[in-house]
């Protein structure tokens, strides 16, 4: 008897544009295509795990490399911001990962589809193309007159995280630290104001991932769109900065928004250590408390591959199955499904369109 197909998973973040752009080289695009050791995402992976689709991030690295992963194994850290990264490499890094999306479309031969809204979701589903929904994670390749934003959305944006866990012109990210509230600091700036608006008029969704109390209480504030944490955890499971309190819950779930589960171990553990062997208990514990605050249309899945270290039993996109019937095992079919794929394209829906 074979093996019955897994299902589906529309993944609310990925880091893998960044991994191909720091390994530099058209053999690594290639490589994403045919199968490789590297990372936690590649096609052939992609599709013995399920992995329907899901935003695609380009994230601006920090000019200098960071040991997060190290850091986070401690019991207790406080991890200094990395640095405000000016416009120019900013720029740079985030159009080159944007192009290497649009050169695995072509390289692909139908493999892999760049899509710009839902109904282009859905038949590259059907088609068994791996539907790739382009992402920013940070936005400091935007100018503080919003000129770029109009060039990446032309290319395809769909999706923006306002900040990363760093400073920008728009706003204040929370920094690595266990325990600790993400009530770090001021809200976004009136150039963030301006860019949420801008974002509402093109339909692009808003990421408040990273993002600290204040500004999140300001997107709230000003946002017309469901408030969506693409990759976010419980704080009273896991008293991280980067996951959400009751009321950033409440508030997610009174605007019909949409929570993506972080699959990174240091945001799911209760003692916030980065460490690989995490199991899938403390995974459905999220799950369930998620489940509790938002309701079974509010909670989706939002892996962090490519941009962390998740649980070993999960290991890379081929191990999404044991994850996906975990859920079906524990809240059955039905809500397994909308967990993994139906709800984050309900919640886009009413978003990008």
């Amino acid at each position: 008897m074979p093996e019955p197909d897994p299902i589906p998973v529309f993944d609310g973040h990925n880091d893998m544009l960044l991994r191909l752009y720091k390994a530099g080289s058209a053999e690594a695009e290639m490589r994403f295509l045919d199968g490789t050791p590297d990372g936690h995402i590649d096609l052939p992976r992609a599709r013995r795990g399920g992995l329907a689709g899901g935003l695609f991030a380009a994230f601006p690295p920090p000019l200098a490399a960071l040991d997060l992963d190290t850091g986070m194994a401690r019991a207790r850290y406080d991890l200094p911001s990395p640095p405000t990264l000016d416009l120019a490499p900013a720029q740079a890094s985030t159009l080159a990962m944007a192009s290497i999306l649009l050169r695995l479309e072509r390289a692909s031969a139908g493999a892999l589809t760049v899509c710009r809204d839902v109904a282009a979701i859905r038949a590259a589903m059907a088609q068994g193309s791996l539907a790739a929904v382009f992402h920013i994670e940070g936005a400091e390749a935007i100018d503080p007159d919003l000129a770029m934003l109009d060039v990446l959305h032309a290319a395809g944006l769909r999706s923006l995280g306002l900040v990363w866990s760093r400073p920008n012109a728009f706003g204040h990210g929370v920094p690595f630290r266990f325990p600790g509230s993400p009530d770090t600091g001021p809200g976004l700036t009136e150039a963030g104001k301006a860019l949420v608006k801008a974002c509402n008029r093109l339909r692009i969704l808003v990421d408040l991932s990273h993002l600290n109390e204040q500004g999140f209480r300001d997107v709230a504030a000003l946002s017309e769109a469901p408030l969506v944490a693409t990759h976010s955890n419980v704080h009273a499971i896991c008293p991280s900065t980067r996951n959400l309190t009751d009321w950033q819950l409440g508030a997610i779930r009174d605007s019909g928004g949409l929570v993506g589960l972080n699959f990174a171990a240091g945001f799911l553990r209760p003692d916030g250590r980065m460490k690989a062997d995490t199991g899938l208990d403390v995974m459905l514990q999220h799950i369930d408390a998620l489940l509790e605050a938002l309701g079974e249309d509010g909670v989706g899945l939002g892996s962090d591959f490519d941009g962390a270290l998740v649980p070993a039993v999960i290991g890379d996109a081929a191990g999404l199955p044991r994850l996906t019937e975990a859920i079906a095992a524990r809240h059955g079919q039905a809500l397994a499904e909308k967990i993994a794929w139906r709800n984050w394209l309900g919640l886009l829906e009413r978003t990008i369109g």
